[in-house]
C-alpha cells in the first residue's frame, strides 16, 4: 500500500512539473534602441518634440500569458534631449522642473489588459516632478525572437500615451502651450543572462 502511495505521489508530481506554467523571463532593455518621444503643440504654430533615450529599465515577460508580463523603467531627468540647449535650462527652472541634478523619471506597471494578438493596454504609475500618477500605455509587440547578430532572445515594443503635464505640476503657459503631451515609446529588449 505504502509503495502504490508513493507511486501516485511520484506521478502526481512529475505530471505537475510537466504542466507548470512558465513564469515570466526577464529581460533587460537594449539602451542603445530604446526611445522615448515626447511633443506638445506649442500656441498653435508648431508641434515640438523631446527625447529620452539611454535608460534602464526591465521587462517581466510571459510571452505565453501576456497580462502576467510587467515592466520598470527609470531614467535621469537631466538625460532629455529638446534639441536647444535654452529650452532644456528653462524646463530646469521654477517654470516647470525646478529639478535637482539626481532627478528621474520612472514608470512602474500595475496591470496588463490584452486587447488583441500582438496589442495591450499596460496601465502603471508614472512618477515626474515628484508626483505619481496612474497613466495608461497602448503597447503593441513589433517582434520576439533570436537576434540575427546577439544570436539571443530579444522582443521589441512600441507603445503610446497621453497624459496632461498640469497633472504633475508642470501646467505653466497651458492652454497657449498645450496641456497635452503625446508621448511615443519605441524600446529593444534582451533575455537577461
Amino acid at each position: 500500500m505504502k509503495k502504490t502511495l508513493l507511486a501516485a505521489a511520484l506521478i502526481s508530481a512529475a505530471a505537475t512539473s510537466a504542466f507548470a506554467v512558465q513564469a515570466p523571463e526577464k529581460y533587460v532593455l537594449d539602451a542603445s534602441h530604446s526611445q522615448i518621444l515626447f511633443s506638445y503643440n506649442h500656441l498653435g504654430y508648431s508641434t515640438t518634440w523631446g527625447m529620452f533615450s539611454g535608460f534602464e529599465g526591465e521587462i517581466q515577460f510571459d510571452q505565453d500569458n501576456p497580462a502576467a508580463s510587467s515592466v520598470s523603467v527609470s531614467m535621469p531627468l537631466n538625460s532629455m534631449f529638446t534639441g536647444w540647449q535654452a529650452r532644456f535650462d528653462h524646463f530646469m527652472t521654477k517654470d516647470f522642473f525646478d529639478a535637482t541634478e539626481d532627478e528621474t523619471v520612472s514608470f512602474t506597471s500595475t496591470g496588463i489588459e490584452v486587447t488583441g494578438d500582438t496589442t495591450a493596454k499596460i496601465t502603471g504609475d508614472l512618477t515626474l516632478n515628484g508626483v505619481t500618477k496612474p497613466v495608461v500605455l497602448d503597447a503593441k509587440v513589433n517582434q520576439v525572437g533570436e537576434h540575427p547578430m546577439a544570436k539571443k532572445p530579444w522582443a521589441g515594443f512600441d507603445a503610446t500615451a497621453t497624459v496632461l503635464r498640469s497633472d504633475f505640476n508642470l501646467g505653466q503657459f497651458a492652454p497657449f502651450v498645450s496641456d497635452e503631451v503625446q508621448i511615443q515609446i519605441s524600446i529593444e529588449a534582451m533575455k537577461a543572462e
